[in-house]
């Protein structure tokens, strides 16, 4: 049987869009894929980098709910999140707002 992308838990029809525009239509595809394949897919057909629907897609895929990621585990996709983005888009493109960049420089946010 074939399940939608949004069968997935976390996963809502606008992801279910986002990723039939790359050609993953099925739940099974996106899972073949993996969360890190998948999610290098979207950012290369002009998705903007978002962390929470990154591990929202990770945590999905694990079957857990996006607000069970904490502590190290949410810290170490975080740094994987980046390498994805870096290695995806280039280093330029790190996820991260204008205002984001300037409160890190600032040390009002801590680095991840």
């Amino acid at each position: 049987m074939t399940e939608p992308v949004s069968s997935i838990r976390n996963l809502g029809p606008a992801v279910e869009a986002m990723f039939a525009r790359v050609g993953v239509t099925t739940a099974e595809q996106l899972r073949e894929l993996g969360a890190d394949e998948g999610y290098r897919m979207v950012l290369k057909s002009g998705v903007r980098p978002h962390f929470i629907g990154y591990y929202a897609l990770v945590m999905g895929l694990q079957g857990r709910s996006w607000n069970d990621c904490q502590g190290v585990e949410k810290e170490n996709l975080r740094k994987k999140f980046d390498q994805i983005v870096v290695q995806t888009l280039g280093p330029k493109k790190k996820g991260r707002s204008d205002i984001e960049a300037a409160l890190d420089k600032l040390g009002v946010r801590s680095p991840d």
